[in-house]
């Protein structure tokens, strides 16, 4: 009852003043990423949120102090995006950073980049991508596939609304052009090297 005439329910977070700390683990072959080369990203995280001190552990342990949770916020958003994986089904709005002749690359989050390859771009057929893209779009797209390597490809197009009859469009197609190279070699004819 005397505690109630003080305060009627527990304070959001502490003073302003007083210190804070926010703790997190970081998967153990990440933490070379954090720090970077000779703590270059570290120093980076640490001069962008005001001092923040970071401590990492062996185990992957990450401890994060700071007076400021603006700032202890800030630097944990920035391990996060370092170790961050993307992840198959996962929908970005990334940055157009390179373009080339089979499509572009797009910064999904800092360190990741995804492949949209020129036929996932658009229902439309796309000669080139710099006809519908350039450096610096932002573009949505969602992850198709991560390969045994690590390489992340994506998709606009499968965001989009499908044309009507784009099925059977597609159908025909492959109908004609299967029609035309049984009509121009027949069928694939297997050659057996001669004893």
């Amino acid at each position: 009852e005397n505690m109630m005439t003080a305060i009627s329910a527990p304070r959001e977070d502490v003073s302003k003043y007083a210190p804070k700390l926010v703790s997190m683990t970081i998967p153990t072959d990440k933490i070379r990423d954090v720090i970077g080369t000779g703590g270059k990203m570290i120093n980076q995280i640490i001069a962008e949120c005001n001092d923040v001190k970071v401590d990492i552990e062996d185990d992957g342990r990450c401890v994060i102090y700071h007076f400021d949770r603006e700032m202890l916020n800030k630097a944990q958003a920035m391990i996060e995006n370092i170790i961050r994986d993307a992840k198959v089904g996962e929908i970005y709005e990334g940055k157009v950073t390179r373009i080339e002749k089979f499509g572009a690359f797009v910064e999904l989050f800092p360190g990741t980049d995804g492949l949209l390859h020129v036929s996932k771009i658009s229902y439309d057929r796309v000669e080139k991508p710099e006809d519908v893209l350039k450096l610096g779009d932002i573009v949505k797209v969602v992850v198709t596939e991560i390969d045994d390597k690590g390489r992340v490809n994506v998709s606009a197009r499968d965001l989009l609304e499908k044309p009507e009859g784009w099925d059977e469009a597609q159908k025909a197609k492959k109908e004609a052009f299967d029609k035309r190279r049984n009509s121009e070699g027949g069928e694939r004819r297997v050659f057996k090297k001669k004893d």
